[in-house]
């Protein structure tokens, strides 16, 4: 029988100071939720983080499940969140030269119903900080405000920006919205001081790049 005997200060810790703030065993407490009249979750979660520190990522659900009190679910939703975790910070530190560099951390945008307009922020040696999903819905100059697009990036003390957004249709040539979007901040990286690099139209097998094609300069 399970017991609903996780620490609700761990919550409470965790929604007041970020989830930057537990400790690894607490985000571990906070994925399991429970932990078994045997084993403790505090005790569960020590032992699930010293079984991740020390078994190859191969190898990770067999691994926990020789733990007691660990079931397949409990498994299953830690190795879920590490893959989670992996895929979303895949992209951290990768160096950008060309368009193409960009697609492998975009391309699960293309799949979607909807437009979304991404800003990915980068150091001084083109490197990605971050991808921020600015908005979400048909793009156009009047939804996508430089404060959105900056506001990151300045926060984040980024040397540049590039831009990118996926077209559902499938049709990667930019519209005219696309384009009236990307010379409002074009506009505004002038002044503001940080630059855009280009702006990136993603679909399944293909991408248009504004760099490319000359609808934004080349950076010298």
């Amino acid at each position: 029988m399970e017991l609903n005997i996780k620490k609700p200060e761990v919550r409470e810790k965790t929604l007041k100071n970020g989830l930057s703030y537990p400790l690894d065993e607490e985000l571990v407490m906070l994925i399991l939720g429970t932990g078994t009249k045997e084993m403790p979750v505090e005790k569960m979660a020590k032992k699930i983080v010293e079984t991740i520190d020390s078994t190859n990522y191969e190898n990770i659900v067999e691994k926990l499940l020789s733990l007691k009190g660990v079931g397949t679910g409990k498994a299953l939703a830690v190795a879920a969140a590490l893959e989670f975790g992996k895929r979303k910070s895949s992209h951290f530190g990768a160096h950008v030269k060309t368009p193409e560099d960009i697609i492998p951390f975009v391309k699960h945008y293309v799949i979607k119903s909807k437009e979304h307009f991404l800003a990915i922020t980068l150091n001084g040696g083109h490197n990605i900080i971050q991808i921020h999903v600015v908005s979400v819905g048909t793009i156009n100059r009047t939804l996508i405000h430089p404060r959105e697009v900056f506001g990151e990036a300045i926060r984040e003390n980024a040397a540049a920006i590039i831009l990118c957004h996926n077209h559902p249709s499938g049709n990667v040539n930019p519209s005219f919205d696309d384009i009236e979007t990307t010379n409002t901040l074009l506009e505004a990286s002038k002044i503001i001081g940080i630059p855009i690099l280009d702006h990136i139209i993603i679909a399944c097998d293909t991408y248009f790049s504004f760099m490319e094609n000359g609808l934004i300069e080349e950076e010298k």
